[in-house]
């Protein structure tokens, strides 16, 4: 697991090629492998990928840098400068799987998005056309990580197709400010290499969902580009809204979505019924990020095994949480104050094995 707190960033335990992960096995034997130490400033966002069979960890901070990691020397290969603060980083993989360019795509504070070549050091394009501050870009699962959605201060999200650089729609009901947005994951029925048309781009079921400081979770239709519905309940501020799969064997995950909020909760929702599943209580201060692990729990009462979720606050823990019970969390880790601040982001990721000699 990597996540970052204050100015660094860490991986906690290495996760082993195995189609399942208990997470009573990484309660008792996890521990901190690697910390990349570079940032001045807070570490905002991270993401992990490979390239050319190397990995590779993107950071973005306050101190206005997109850095670059590499995974196995543990070492910073690549920097760049921008002039403000940089709130959220991802690796492009539709330009590499078309291009063979190593490219990470930023928000930062000018309302633009940047694609920088960190392999060759060049900046290519920006997507303008927001007019205040991105917090969240995320690209599609589908068509190969063609199209990206983002959140503004300006209260839209628009989105864009990579391809042609060019923004398909603006959707504009939240009445503050959007701090995270999702796209949901692959359609079963979806042909993956079929790039579809306008509206906005095709007929498979794809939505968007996004976070707001009106304390909404609204999703919208791609297609047809009308909001389909409004979650309540929150009491604060959206900070972190993600989609669920059916991939992580959670039954009927892909119609599900979770998230955290100011209010120190976390909660699961329902996409086809809109109504809120579980609420997770715990947290002590604001939950700034969510994610649906890979890790499972033996729970003898609910009869076989149970999924997991996790958070990060800024009351410096990261929380596991069975699916099926709201009770009090099942596991937390609980970071240093002097050196951590707050956890900010979090990324489950696979290590590759070391290959022992002979």
């Amino acid at each position: 697991m990597l996540f970052a707190n204050n100015k660094y960033l860490k991986i906690l335990t290495l996760l082993q090629a195995t189609p399942i992960f208990i997470l009573e096995s990484f309660c008792s034997t996890s521990k901190l492998l690697k910390t990349f130490n570079g940032h001045t400033e807070f570490a905002n966002s991270i993401d992990y990928s490979t390239f050319d069979d190397r990995q590779f960890i993107c950071s973005g901070s306050h101190d206005g840098t997109v850095r670059v990691w590499d995974v196995d020397t543990n070492k910073q290969i690549k920097s760049f400068k921008h002039l403000d603060w940089v709130h959220y980083v991802k690796f492009s993989q539709y330009y590499y799987h078309n291009n063979h360019r190593n490219i990470i795509c930023f928000s930062a504070e000018d309302n633009a998005i940047h694609f920088w070549d960190f392999k060759d050091n060049k900046q290519l394009q920006a997507f303008n056309g927001h007019t205040d501050v991105i917090y969240e870009i995320e690209f599609s699962s589908f068509s190969g990580g063609r199209y990206l959605c983002s959140g503004s201060d300006d209260k839209t999200i628009r989105l864009w197709d990579v391809e042609t650089s060019k923004s398909l729609h603006v959707f504009n009901e939240h009445t503050e400010y959007v701090w995270c947005v999702d796209i949901s994951p692959l359609q079963s029925n979806n042909n993956n290499n079929k790039c579809n048309s306008i509206g906005v781009i095709g007929g498979n079921g794809y939505t968007i969902c996004s976070g707001s400081g009106d304390k909404t979770i609204r999703i919208w239709d791609i297609e047809t580009t009308k909001q389909l519905n409004v979650f309540y309940g929150h009491e604060g501020r959206i900070s972190s809204v993600k989609y669920g799969s059916n991939e992580l064997g959670i039954n009927g995950g892909a119609n599900t979505i979770l998230s955290g909020s100011e209010d120190k909760s976390v909660r699961l929702w329902d996409i086809r019924s809109g109504k809120q599943i579980q609420v997770f209580n715990g947290h002590k201060h604001w939950v700034n990020v969510v994610e649906y692990s890979p890790f499972v729990i033996k729970n003898s009462k609910i009869g076989g095994s149970s999924n997991v979720i996790c958070s990060g606050s800024t009351d410096i823990t990261i929380r596991f949480w069975d699916i099926r019970s709201n009770k009090k969390e099942f596991h937390m880790i609980k970071g240093d104050f002097y050196e951590d601040g707050s956890i900010l982001c979090l990324k489950f990721i696979q290590l590759k094995e070391k290959i022992k000699k002979q």
